[in-house]
């Protein structure tokens, strides 16, 4: 587990190659524009623990959710299984079945015909996640991961500061003046 996730969080893992300890990511408005939801989507997600930001939970009123890149892939995943017409219910049944099977889905194929959601092990097994690893649109998740990296650089990124302040980063790169 990263420092960004303790083990009891709950949370869907990937290994999306994130540092572990970064305190940087994307407040909340960034996030429902780069994952493609509403600001509400986001907040009940949160709330009933669907997925919840890493780096700062809401904690009352006026506070921010910090969201970490591995948060935006796991609000795609699931925009994605809604967008192929898998239920809400049937979402939250799969995440929880891939979190008591302890899985990283870095490299992992989920598979819906719109009913069921089924986890592609290999070429010789696919489990069916909604009814408990019973053994159709492919989501590999690198491409997502992938398309996401290229994406969120649009982005400012949120940086928590020990103090507890969020201090936005400029996503443009600074001219450099020797070179212009």
């Amino acid at each position: 587990m990263t420092a960004l996730q303790p083990p009891d969080s709950g949370q869907l893992r990937f290994d999306v190659g994130d540092a572990a300890g970064v305190r940087e990511g994307y407040r909340g408005p960034a996030v429902c524009k780069i994952v493609g939801i509403s600001y509400r989507q986001l907040d009940y997600w949160a709330r009933t623990g669907l997925v919840e930001p890493s780096i700062r939970k809401a904690s009352g009123s006026g506070t921010q959710r910090l969201y970490a890149f591995e948060d935006v892939v796991r609000l795609r995943v699931v925009k994605r299984m809604l967008d192929a017409g898998v239920s809400l219910k049937k979402v939250r049944l799969a995440v929880d079945e891939l979190r008591a099977r302890g899985r990283s889905l870095s490299d992992a194929t989920l598979v819906s015909d719109g009913d069921s959601v089924l986890l592609l092990e290999d070429d010789q097994q696919v489990l069916d996640l909604v009814r408990r690893g019973q053994t159709v649109l492919a989501l590999a998740l690198e491409p997502v991961i992938s398309q996401l990296r290229g994406e969120v650089t649009a982005f400012p990124t949120e940086r928590l500061t020990d103090d507890g302040d969020i201090v936005t980063t400029d996503p443009t790169p600074p001219i450099d003046a020797a070179g212009a």
